[in-house]
């Protein structure tokens, strides 16, 4: 029976795993064309510090766009077409043929507590381990625990946004899509596209090609600070 963390190749199920180090019997990632590229130098960077090979799987949807054009649907009461198509759908068809699984781990961290009781609800025949949750470590420590590893953060980190998500994330608010019309003009302009192609928006009432400027707050970075609880879950 298998221990599995689901790696999102951003910082949090990385120190997850780091955290439980053998405990861990296999690591999980599932591949989006619409990541950044810098989020495969994070999980080569991963693999070779934790000694464990990284799995890749992958939807044969592909890509954000894929999805919305085959559904017809991007974001919604719902939720995001594209997060149980390439994500969601692709767990369960792993699942199916990996039948052999004692926990899974995840990277939620202290603040996402409600998030993490949830998903035990959801998936009740499974067992779960949270362990940044379990040593009282907030996302802040994480990254901080990061930089004290040595390893160099995911560039959408370093370029200021909170997650490593998929570069223009449908769930993003209007302060985000503002700032992927600034660094990622290229993908603002294709989302619009397939938002009018649709005839749907990420961004309730409003559409991309429609929205002002400077609509919306931007979250900054995630001050990389290590607390007591952040030295005391660093190994020696």
């Amino acid at each position: 029976m298998k221990n599995v963390l689901w790696f999102s190749a951003g910082v949090s199920s990385f120190i997850a795993g780091y955290l439980l180090g053998e405990a861990v019997d296999e690591i999980i990632y599932i591949d989006i064309a619409d990541q950044h590229e810098d989020s495969l130098r994070f999980l080569h960077d991963c693999e070779t510090f934790l000694d464990k090979e990284i799995t890749m799987i992958k939807s044969p949807y592909g890509s954000v766009e894929n999805v919305v054009k085959q559904f017809k649907y991007i974001n919604g009461v719902a939720g995001a077409r594209c997060t149980q198509v390439l994500k969601k759908r692709v767990r369960e068809e792993w699942e199916y043929k990996n039948p052999d699984i004692k926990s899974y781990i995840w990277g939620y961290d202290l603040d996402e507590k409600k998030r993490a009781d949830r998903l035990v609800e959801y998936l009740d025949t499974k067992e779960h381990r949270f362990p940044l949750i379990e040593n009282s470590l907030t996302k802040q420590d994480c990254h901080g625990i990061l930089a004290n590893l040595g390893i160099k953060r995911p560039a959408m980190y370093e370029m200021g946004y909170q997650n490593n998500n998929c570069v223009g994330c449908v769930k993003g608010g209007m302060g985000y899509w503002n700032r992927i019309r600034t660094d990622f003009p290229e993908v603002f302009k294709s989302r619009a596209k397939l938002e009018r192609l649709i005839g749907a928006s990420c961004i309730n009432g409003v559409y991309l090609d429609e929205l002002e400027p400077k609509r919306g707050i931007f979250e900054e970075d995630i001050p990389r600070s290590c607390g007591m609880f952040c030295y005391l879950a660093m190994k020696d």
